[in-house]
């Protein structure tokens, strides 16, 4: 099995991994939505609580079984392989619109380089974001397809350094803003009142684990690369210090924009396309800021979108035996496949299914509701049916004390709370949603969708494992 070259290398490609949209565009809006500073208690409270001990166990789980998500179930329980496939599932679903998401980041990047103000409304009257859509999906494949050295790590190097190097200088421009008082005062200043709204604790959970991608199975195939070497506590606890100090940069960067020029804090899909490119139109020197504000947020998108793919290329090669690079080009056909009726719904063919883009449908069923249901699926597969002594193993008895107990009992029971939380509550609340600013669809539509898409994917694994048991069977007759 392929190996991270370096200590480094694995902590770079985990924290691209977990620096994505959710960092910068996402948790600027949802802070914005939920009464700035106040929001950022529960959120800190979610990743350090349960997103930053899920991590260590996923990784060690990864590490321990030297595997893919579907090996890994497998060993645990042979039955148990369904649910592999199933998280697999779930995470190219996401990985399909996130895509389209991404396309877009690289469009408006390719705008500000260009020197042009394009309002998002006109963005995606056209057909550039089917383009950009694809364009980004071939990217993907073609850094998947390099393998982990050569290219998932490789380009790990060089963007997540240069990243943090871009906010970093964005931030402290944005120190000079006239607004820059204003905005850190709303983005740091918490108004405790607004803590006891059971959904804004909700809303944080839920950004907390989207944004360092726990419980999805990335980080158990990137955890499956490691060396026995690598501490893995201390490699969680850099990757997690990057994710939030970057998505601290990034409010540091933004809210004073938008109060230097009277803009709206609570805007959604706006923040990023509409209300911020409003401002750099009219700042000096505002192509070159919004060149590097887009440059950043396209990075961070492709570098989640590389571990995403990864976990389907892992498990697709183990099972049938192919190559990276036939893996990794079927499967970014796959995806194009998957993810253009999303592509389309905000193009200018504006598909919709009952009045609902695709994009929107895809991100409240398997993105809101998906993710949280494979993260208890990996907790308690792991927690409840291997013995604590394979986690003492990987991350020794003292820790495993800890980390033990709440992944098997404290994270599950709050993904249960949560999700009940988001399903029960029937409130149209933003920052519930993974994508800022896309549609409520209801909650009833939310719970029939993602029990129809499971039912489907379902059906389909059973129908493969059947199909491919039934060729290795015709193939062990042959032989004999």
């Amino acid at each position: 099995m392929e190996q991270w070259s370096s200590r480094t290398g694995f902590i770079l490609a985990a924290i691209g991994s977990a620096v994505g949209i959710g960092n910068i565009w996402r948790f600027s809006s949802v802070v914005g939505q939920n009464g700035g500073g106040a929001y950022l208690v529960p959120y800190l409270i979610a990743v350090f609580l349960c997103a930053l001990p899920l991590m260590i166990f996923e990784l060690a789980m990864g590490r321990h079984f030297r595997g893919t998500v579907v090996s890994a179930f497998r060993s645990v329980r042979p039955q148990f392989r369904i649910i592999g496939w199933l998280l697999c599932v779930i995470v190219f679903l996401v990985f399909s619109y996130y895509l389209v998401i991404t396309g877009w980041t690289l469009g408006y990047s390719l705008f500000s380089l260009a020197g042009e103000t394009v309002p998002f409304s006109g963005f995606v009257s056209g057909w550039v974001p089917v383009i950009m859509f694809i364009v980004t999906a071939c990217l993907t494949g073609i850094v998947v397809s390099r393998g982990i050295r050569a290219g998932i790590e490789r380009i790990s190097f060089i963007l997540i350094p240069v990243s943090i190097v871009i906010l970093v200088l964005l931030a402290i421009y944005g120190s000079t803003a006239p607004g820059f008082s204003e905005g850190m005062a709303f983005f740091i200043t918490p108004d405790f009142s607004v803590l006891g709204n059971p959904l804004i604790w909700s809303a944080a959970f839920g950004q907390a684990f989207f944004s360092l991608s726990v419980g999805t199975g990335i980080l158990l195939t990137y955890g499956a690369y490691t060396s026995r070497e690598q501490g893995l506590p201390v490699a969680s606890l850099i990757i997690t210090v990057a994710d939030v100090g970057v998505a601290m940069l990034a409010g540091i960067v933004i809210f004073p924009i938008v109060f230097s020029f009277g803009l709206v804090p609570t805007a959604g899909a706006e923040l990023a396309f509409s209300t911020l490119p409003k401002a750099f139109a009219v700042m000096p020197g505002g192509w070159l800021i919004a060149s590097a504000f887009f440059l950043v947020l396209f990075f961070a998108a492709l570098t989640s979108s590389i571990s995403m793919l990864e976990v389907s290329v892992a498990a697709i090669r183990e099972s049938l035996g192919w190559s990276r690079g036939r893996a990794a080009a079927v499967l970014t056909g796959a995806v194009i496949i998957a993810g253009l009726p999303a592509a389309l719904s905000y193009s200018a063919v504006d598909l919709r299914i009952g009045g609902i883009r695709v994009l929107d449908f895809m991100d409240e069923t398997v993105g809101t509701l998906g993710l949280p249901i494979a993260a208890i699926l990996l907790a308690v597969a792991f927690a409840w049916f291997l013995p604590r002594k394979v986690l003492d193993n990987e991350i020794g008895p003292a820790l495993s004390r800890i980390i033990h107990p709440l992944c098997r009992v404290v994270i599950p029971g709050v993904l249960v709370i949560t999700t009940g939380a988001r399903l029960l509550s029937g409130i149209d609340y933003p920052g519930l949603r993974i994508l800022p600013g896309s549609r409520f669809i209801g909650t009833l539509l939310q719970a029939e969708g993602i029990v129809t898409i499971i039912l489907v994917v379902l059906v389909l694994i059973v129908t493969f494992c059947w199909f491919r048991g039934c060729r290795i069977a015709d193939r062990i007759r042959i032989r004999k």
